[in-house]
């Protein structure tokens, strides 16, 4: 009778410990790496960090009452962010940095009324796991680890959960952790509508191609190192002394230090380029432009525009006319002049586009460039810790802290106590 009890309380013991690894993704057969923890049906809140106006790193609030986003279109699908990432766009945002323009976007009866956008939810980049899906959604299901950017239209990723079509998410890469992946999506999406969009570039005829960046040592920069080396062209990077091993670790081919009083006559001295991807903006283009190649195709891309800060200053209509008129008579110049084209690089989130980055990122092409990490309730100083500048990398955000290490911790216990329990229901039984 006693072994009889003894082989019940052990058979008990070993369903709940099947049903618990089942939970937590053990299980080889039949289950999901990681289940869904949608949130229940009566919860209407979540946590996020929100702005009630613009202003310095002081507007920047916490709170357990943001509204929790919602499954609203057939093809959306609602995300728990693991972890996102601070980018130089965010602190410009939370300045009011394109909020005319950005708020006709989120709503265009806007600009019939004057609806407020506030509490508005900044940040761009996530990485997380799907919790519901919209009934037209054919690419993911709850459980799938995904990664993405989210327009700045769109509340943005330093909550709990956020909202996003399926067009606008991709696989997240196996390789590498939500904390690493959090640091992609922004400047790949960036990277890729300023280098393939406005630089014609690709994979297919970079090669050989000499490629000039501009402050090379941000996220934008690091990740178009790496992309272009993948690409096969030859990159040349401006970075101040202290970034040069890391653009050097990158790919880089050469590296000026643009803190050095020649640097833009050591650049003279070099072979054309065929594009520029200039990050910096400013004066940049007064002297940068004599370096590409003339009457080649070569094309000057900038990263800093004055479209927003048009819109904001002048209104919409006047903005967008003046900034039109400022990028045509700039492309027309250079074009007839030295036979180059000047484009416009404006980042924009694509689904399709991150599934072949992670492609790159599995295969070991691409490598993310994390400088600093921040826990959720500092966001504040991960704001202040990037706007220092002189970015190395990325800055990150973990909205669930060390989740995998808990997780597996807790799984390596509840096995050691279940071998526990069954050496002693053995030592037992032998003694009856």
């Amino acid at each position: 009778m006693a072994s009889t009890r003894l082989l019940c309380s052990f058979t008990a013991k070993v369903a709940g410990l099947t049903q618990t690894l089942a939970r937590t993704g053990w299980c080889r057969v039949g289950c999901r790496r990681h289940v869904c923890s949608s949130p229940s049906r009566q919860q209407s809140c979540m946590s996020a960090w929100v702005v009630d106006q613009y202003g310095s790193n002081g507007v920047l609030r916490y709170t357990e009452e943001a509204t929790l986003p919602t499954v609203n279109s057939p093809s959306e699908v609602m995300i728990e962010v693991h972890a996102a990432s601070v980018n130089p766009l965010d602190i410009a945002m939370r300045a009011g940095y394109g909020a005319k323009l950005l708020k006709l976007r989120r709503d265009p009866a806007s600009v019939m009324n004057s609806d407020s956008e506030f509490p508005l939810i900044l940040g761009r980049d996530m990485s997380g796991v799907v919790v519901d899906c919209g009934s037209e959604v054919t690419q993911f299901v709850p459980g799938d680890e995904v990664w993405a950017a989210v327009p700045p239209w769109k509340q943005g990723s330093l909550a709990q959960y956020v909202t996003l079509t399926e067009y606008e998410v991709s696989h997240k890469p196996e390789s590498v952790s939500h904390t690493e992946a959090a640091s992609i999506p922004y400047v790949a999406s960036t990277a890729l509508s300023a280098l393939v969009c406005a630089g014609g570039l690709c994979r297919e005829n970079s090669s050989n191609k000499r490629v000039l960046i501009i402050g090379g040592s941000g996220g934008v920069g690091t990740f178009s190192i790496q992309l272009l080396k993948a690409w096969g062209a030859h990159v040349t990077v401006t970075c101040s002394h202290n970034a040069e091993g890391l653009v050097r670790g990158l790919g880089a081919d050469e590296v000026v230090d643009y803190t050095g009083g020649d640097f833009a006559e050591q650049l003279e001295t070099m072979e054309k380029f065929d594009v520029i991807l200039d990050n910096i903006g400013g004066d940049t283009e007064e002297w940068a432009m004599g370096l590409l190649k003339p009457w080649s195709g070569a094309k000057y891309t900038t990263l800093v525009t004055p479209l927003l800060l048009n819109t904001d200053s002048m209104g919409l209509l006047d903005g967008a006319i003046n900034a039109g008129v400022t990028l045509c008579t700039k492309a027309l110049q250079e074009v007839i002049s030295n036979g180059v084209f000047y484009r416009w690089g404006f980042y924009f989130p694509d689904g399709p586009a991150l599934d072949q980055v992670a492609k790159l990122v599995d295969a070991g092409k691409i490598l993310p460039v994390v400088e600093a990490q921040f826990p959720f309730a500092q966001v504040p100083q991960a704001f202040q810790k990037l706007e220092h500048g002189h970015a190395r990398g990325k800055t990150v955000v973990q909205v669930v802290e060390k989740e995998d290490r808990l997780e597996e911790e807790s799984v390596q216990g509840i096995c050691t106590e279940a071998v526990e329990s069954e050496q002693g229901f053995q030592g037992t039984s032998k003694q009856h």
